[in-house]
């Protein structure tokens, strides 16, 4: 089970590296105007966090130590937590960007919003949904192997 936990947060690291760029391609670290409703240290923390709970993770499967597990886990827990919040900021853009009017100069609603709003408003929804299932059930792996349910 740790090896499947493995390989869902390496997808999940994908995922998370596809909203990262998007976020950051479409100004989400600028700083005023409609640059982002993230705090930016959310934003790095959740993938740092993420990124060092994922290296200790490889060592725990390479050198079962349950040390190095439990901390690997701890760790996700806190990333999930940011990863809470952070839809819970993105869940009022997303409604905000599906209810939003198309102004009359603008041929389409899809061109609407290709140049306004906060970056993550141009999240794939396939993506966050993915990334936040993913990521939920490499935390119920990691931790199921780490109290000995389903072997190592």
């Amino acid at each position: 089970m740790d090896v499947a936990a493995l390989i869902l947060w390496i997808l999940t690291a994908g995922g998370g590296f596809v909203l990262l760029a998007k976020w950051i391609s479409k100004g989400g670290v600028r700083r005023g105007g409609a640059g982002s409703r993230f705090p930016v240290a959310l934003i790095f923390g959740h993938f740092l966090l993420a990124a060092v709970g994922l290296v200790l993770w490889i060592v725990y499967v390479a050198a079962d130590k349950d040390a190095i597990g439990w901390t690997a886990f701890v760790l996700l827990a806190i990333v999930a937590l940011m990863g809470f919040s952070m839809l819970a900021l993105w869940i009022p853009t997303f409604q905000a960007s599906r209810s939003a009017t198309v102004p009359v100069h603008t041929a389409s609603p899809a061109a609407a919003t290709e140049t306004s709003g906060p970056a993550e408003r141009h999240f794939p929804v396939a993506i966050v949904a993915g990334h936040g299932l993913l990521a939920a059930t490499t935390l119920v792996l990691v931790l199921l192997t780490m109290v000995g349910i389903g072997g190592s």
